[in-house]
C-alpha cells in the first residue's frame, strides 16, 4: 500500500464510525504514526507504506473508532503553549482552563499557590513555568493523576519549587496559601450520563461528577479554604457556563470579598475568584 493509501483507509474508517471531524483525526493518527508532517507527506504519498507502521496505524483507527479520545491514543495535548502528557487517570485539558491560568498569572508573583483537583497538573505546572510563584502545591485524591502530574513537571519544569501531595481536598494540607486555585468535578450527575462518548466512557468520572447539583466541590472547598488562605489571599475556580451565580453567592456568604465572575474567550461565566480579607488590586 502507498502513504495515500493507507490515509485514505483512515479516513473511510473513521468516518464509517462517525467520528467528528474524521479527516482530520486520520491525518494526526497517521502523522503520529508515520513520523510525517504534511510537506513530507505530500513529497513521497506514493512511497510504499512499512507494513510494520500500517498496522500500528491500524491499531491506533480501531481505538479512535471506540471513541477513545485522540489525545489518549497519542498522550500528548498542548496547553498554555506546553506539551502534556495524558492518560486514562486524569481528563484532558481545555482551552476554557487557559482563561482561568491567565487570570491567576496576573496575581501569582513571588506568592505560595495550591493547585486543588490537579489532575494531569496543566494549571499548577503553566503557573510555575510561566508565572514568578515562589512555590506551587499540586494535590489530588487520585494517586495515578499525580503520577501523570509529576511527569509532565520532570517535563515542563527546571528549578521552579514544586511540591506533590495526595490528599482528598484539604484532609493533608497543612500550611497557608496565598493564591488557592481549583478546577473542581462541576458537572451535575445526571448530565454526565449524556456527554459525548468520548468522554463519558473514557475520562475520569471522578473528576466530571459534580453531585447531583454540580455544585458538592464548590461547598466543601470554598467552606475549608478559609482555614488555609492567607490574609488577603485569593480562591479561583473554573466553573460550568451556568454556574457564576451560584458559586458567587457561595463565596459571598462564606466571608469572600471582591467576588468576580469573569467569562471566557466564548463570552461565558468561567471563572469565579474572591479574596479573604483584603481589597481588590
Amino acid at each position: 500500500m502507498t502513504l495515500r493509501e493507507v490515509l485514505t483507509e483512515g479516513e473511510r474508517k473513521l468516518s464509517g464510525a462517525d467520528i467528528a471531524e474524521a479527516k482530520l483525526n486520520a491525518w494526526y493518527l497517521f502523522s503520529y504514526v508515520f513520523s510525517l508532517n504534511r510537506s513530507e507527506f505530500y513529497m513521497q504519498y506514493d512511497a510504499e507504506a512499512d507494513p510494520a507502521l500500517v498496522e500500528r496505524y491500524r491499531d491506533l483507527l480501531v481505538k479512535r473508532s471506540l471513541h477513545v479520545p485522540l489525545e489518549y491514543i497519542m498522550h500528548s495535548t498542548e496547553f498554555m503553549g506546553l506539551s502534556f502528557y495524558v492518560d486514562e487517570n486524569v481528563l484532558i485539558p481545555r482551552q476554557d482552563t487557559e482563561c482561568l491560568v491567565e487570570e491567576v498569572l496576573g496575581r501569582c508573583g513571588d506568592k505560595d499557590v495550591l493547585d486543588l483537583c490537579t489532575g494531569s497538573g496543566c494549571i499548577g505546572i503553566s503557573l510555575a513555568a510561566l508565572g514568578k510563584c515562589r512555590s506551587v502545591t499540586m494535590t489530588d485524591i487520585s494517586a495515578g493523576a499525580l503520577a501523570v502530574a509529576k511527569r509532565n513537571a520532570e517535563k515542563n519544569l527546571q528549578a521552579q519549587k514544586i511540591f506533590f501531595q495526595k490528599s482528598n481536598l484539604f484532609e493533608q494540607i497543612i500550611q497557608k496559601y496565598d493564591i488557592i486555585v481549583s478546577n473542581p468535578p462541576y458537572i451535575r450527575r445526571e448530565v454526565v450520563r449524556s456527554l459525548m462518548p468520548e468522554v463519558r466512557d473514557h475520562e475520569p468520572v471522578t473528576a466530571l461528577d459534580g453531585g447531583e447539583d454540580g455544585l458538592v466541590f464548590y461547598r466543601s472547598i470554598i467552606q475549608e479554604s478559609r482555614k488555609y488562605l492567607k490574609d488577603s489571599g485569593w480562591l479561583f475556580f473554573e466553573i460550568g457556563y451556568d454556574q457564576g451565580e451560584d458559586v458567587s453567592v457561595l463565596m459571598q456568604r462564606a466571608g469572600f470579598e471582591n467576588v468576580e465572575i469573569k467569562k471566557d474567550l466564548a463570552g461565558l461565566d468561567r471563572i469565579v475568584c474572591g479574596q479573604i480579607g483584603g481589597n481588590c488590586v
